[in-house]
């Protein structure tokens, strides 16, 4: 039994279970996507206990709810870390949080697995404690921004952005991109989520004449701001960063608004399934067959609820988690409790070289691993390759657009920019 667990007053799972432990939105302002994002995580564990589990034992999710902020949330890591001593972390989708915790993780050698869009970079080596990133870096999403922006042919660019780590970061790494492409940057604006209104920051950002402004926002501020900004006569013209894919915007907007503006997620298309490159510098011929499957798969299990697009990533970070244990004690004779040692073995079982296995058929990659076998992993939302920090390589972004009530999948964008370290 599958215990979702979002309260302390959650009946216990099996007591032999291997327990992961997760920090996700179940109240505040991102609460529309908290139990989306853990009914993917008990989907993956059932699937892995139908494939047999880690050593006979089976996998537990443990819940507990960040409430959508840093101060209010730590309570729950705290108790996750401390009481339940949980060895294997997932989330928070809060970055201010996952970094006040940091310290922690390295102290007790706990592996944090880290699927959100917002998680905070990995780029760091230490003695102890384990960090794995799993969704497009603010690197890759601004560069695939940029080169939309190229593509269409745009002088200049800004941003309307909220003042947080990730929107900030995403902000800027456009406007890096953008510049070495040759485009103008123009200034942009900062605002602080939680504003009653947004309407001279919404001034500020378009005085600027910028031949796209990008709303880099979560959904609860990006929905004000549009509909203000549609109040105020709709003025210039948008692009949209990742955290704005959600049916939470489109319900909270004027249905129409943004139609035919153009922004970027993760690609549900795998490389592999995209076999041409176009003369525009798209993706050719992709399919997203794998991301169709994880959707139905999803969608039989929850009532016909489609799993956001970052659910894809929290299901593919416990399958991840279980891998590595399950292969380690295979070849060492025991699961590790080492966050370090944890890392060690993913790192190494995704090596581009590896056999790959897919989410798929568990059952098959799972008795391979078992067996000692190194099997690298195709997921609900990625090939997986990971840098030598833990960060998670993306060649694909997926561009959309806005049609009405619906989102619209155009043709991915290849991350082509390089890194200046």
């Amino acid at each position: 039994m599958i215990s979702a667990s979002c309260s302390s007053a959650a009946p216990d799972g099996p007591e032999d279970a291997v327990v992961i432990g997760a920090l996700l939105p179940f109240s505040g302002s991102e609460s529309a996507i908290g139990r989306n994002l853990e009914q993917a995580m008990l989907l993956a564990a059932e699937d892995l206990n139908a494939a047999g589990g880690v050593d006979g034992r089976p996998f537990d999710i443990l819940s507990r709810d960040s409430h959508s902020s840093a101060e209010r949330g730590l309570a729950g890591l705290i108790e996750l870390l401390y009481t339940a001593r949980v060895a294997y972390l997932v989330g928070p989708e809060e970055n201010d949080l996952a970094r006040e915790i940091a310290r922690d993780v390295k102290e007790l050698d706990v592996f944090h697995m880290l699927p959100g869009y917002a998680a905070p970079t990995v780029a760091r080596s230490e003695a102890r404690g384990g960090w794995m990133r799993l969704a497009p870096s603010p690197f890759e999403v601004g560069c695939a921004l940029a080169h939309i922006a190229a593509r269409e042919r745009i002088d200049s660019v800004n941003s309307l952005a909220a003042r947080d780590d990730y929107n900030a970061s995403v902000s800027n790494e456009l406007a890096t991109h953008f510049a070495a492409l040759g485009g103008r940057i123009l200034p942009s604006v900062m605002f602080t989520p939680g504003q009653q209104t947004y309407t001279a920051k919404i001034d500020d950002a378009f005085e600027a004449g910028a031949g796209r402004t990008l709303l880099a926002a979560y959904p609860a501020a990006g929905s004000t701001i549009v509909t203000e900004w549609t109040v105020s006569g709709r003025p210039g013209t948008w692009l949209l960063g990742p955290a704005l894919r959600t049916e939470v915007l489109l319900a909270n907007i004027p249905t129409g608004t943004l139609d035919g503006y153009v922004g970027v997620s993760p690609s549900l298309s795998l490389p592999s399934e995209c076999p041409a490159m176009t003369e525009s510098g798209e993706a050719g011929g992709c399919t997203a067959g794998n991301g169709a499957a994880f959707i139905d798969r999803f969608s039989r299990r929850w009532g016909g609820e489609a799993p956001l697009p970052a659910a894809h990533f929290y299901y593919d970070g416990v399958v991840l988690i279980a891998m590595g244990l399950v292969y380690a004690q295979a070849t060492t004779g025991e699961i590790p409790s080492s966050g370090r040692a944890l890392l060690s073995v993913l790192r190494d079982l995704n090596s581009p070289d590896r056999e790959a296995t897919s989410w798929r058929d568990l059952k098959t990659m799972m008795s391979r691993l078992r067996e000692g076998i190194p099997l690298r992993y195709v997921g609900a939302a990625a090939e997986y390759e990971f840098d030598e920090y833990g960060a998670s390589k993306h060649q694909l972004m997926q561009a959309w657009t806005i049609d009405g009530d619906a989102f619209v999948d155009l043709a991915p964008v290849p991350v082509a920019c390089k890194a200046s370290r």
